[in-house]
């Protein structure tokens, strides 16, 4: 396989509903595609962060620089830039796991388009459909917060996440403990909005029989995790300061988590988020696919990854239709509470024309420059 052309294709999709978080409030999913061309199949891939670094350190802006002049130069000397040989060449580039994850996928799509084979099969993938959750945002007020929550489960999600941060946590979990009952499986993500002095406040959470606590303190401090997870009956689950397998494993180690959110993008790729898979079940530790508001390029991948026989928690691999009147690929709609793995060669989905046109704010060629 040799590498023949490369464009990046900026897109920006209005979201049905604004979704708040403790760190900002998205109106539109604003991101780039990734368009590989090789001389044997195209490839597509969506970079996962936002225009701002608020979520996590990148950015789009930055991530076009470093995929330009960095990554690119390095995999466009490879004599056959497989999957294999990537994350070598990638390697001298430190950080930067989101930038690396769209270029990887993208050029793993192509490859395996080239040999046949679906994304799931590459990734040893048990299921043929996935159990979907749902994460809501916070709500500017408690009635508006029970609507959405019933209206998702009529809809058929099987398990509800909230948004919480400081001075929206205990009353609202409350709230929809009250109106659905405990048998829903709810569980909370903080987006790192707390500190360890808030550990009394978060035990509060203890009485309403949550799944997991997400990402409560700052970023990377596993110690001030471990530390909060001690006090805590409710598992700590880690999602932004796991960014390889070496994390997941110091995390583990020291206690810091007893659940991991695994988003691909987020750790450098597919095969990376599979060694953590990997390594999580070994020390029985569960596992679930995470979400960034995904277009259906993005959405394709997870849910595969979600189908591998560790992911034991429904993940936030919603329908399309949760996030956007329309996608720019063929929508992934809810079946049951499922949402169907992609069987079709690579990520099993490509964009619509039309669509993928409507959406397309700027396009630039990347290689050959």
């Amino acid at each position: 396989m040799r590498l023949e052309r490369a464009e990046l294709l900026h897109v920006a999709l209005p979201l049905i509903t604004p979704f708040r978080t403790s760190f900002g409030t998205m109106t539109s999913k604003d991101t780039f595609l990734l368009h590989i061309v090789t001389d044997r199949a195209e490839g597509w891939s969506e970079f996962a962060a936002d225009p701002e670094p608020l979520y996590c350190a990148e950015f789009i802006a930055g991530a076009e620089i470093v995929i330009r002049d960095f990554l690119l130069p390095r995999v466009a000397a490879l004599p056959t830039p497989t999957t294999a040989a990537l994350a070598p060449a990638m390697a001298a580039v430190k950080g930067h796991e989101l930038a690396k994850a769209a270029l990887e996928t993208a050029l793993l799509d192509a490859e395996l388009r080239a040999h046949g084979m679906p994304l799931a099969t590459f990734l040893g993938s048990v299921h043929e459909r996935v159990p979907a959750g749902v994460s809501v945002g916070i709500k500017d007020s408690l009635p508006e917060l029970i609507d959405d929550v019933e209206r998702y489960l009529a809809e058929g999600y099987v398990r509800i996440k909230l948004k919480i941060e400081p001075g929206w946590d205990v009353a609202p979990v409350r709230a929809v403990r009250e109106r659905f009952g405990e048998a829903l499986p709810l569980q909370v993500d903080a987006n790192t909005a707390y500190t360890l002095a808030d550990a009394e406040h978060l035990r509060r959470l203890d009485e309403f029989g949550l799944l997991l606590i997400e990402e409560p303190l700052e970023e990377n401090n596993l110690h001030a995790h471990a530390r909060l997870q001690r006090r805590l009956t409710t598992p700590v689950c880690l999602d932004e300061s796991i960014h390889n397998a070496r994390d997941a494993a110091s995390a583990i180690a020291l206690d810091a988590c007893r659940v991991i959110n695994i988003k691909p993008a987020r750790v450098g790729g597919y095969p990376e988020a599979r060694r953590i898979h990997d390594l999580a079940a070994a020390h029985g530790v569960p596992v679930w696919c995470g979400g960034m508001l995904e277009t259906g390029i993005g959405r394709a991948p997870n849910l595969a990854l979600a189908a591998l026989p560790g992911c034991t928690l429904p993940g936030d691999t919603s329908a399309s239709g949760r996030y956007f009147a329309e996608d720019i690929t063929e929508p992934f709609v809810l079946q049951d509470g499922h949402l169907p793995v992609p069987t079709a060669p690579g990520i099993g989905i490509d964009p619509l024309p039309d669509a993928l046109a409507r959406f397309t704010t700027a396009r630039r060629q990347l290689y050959p420059r």
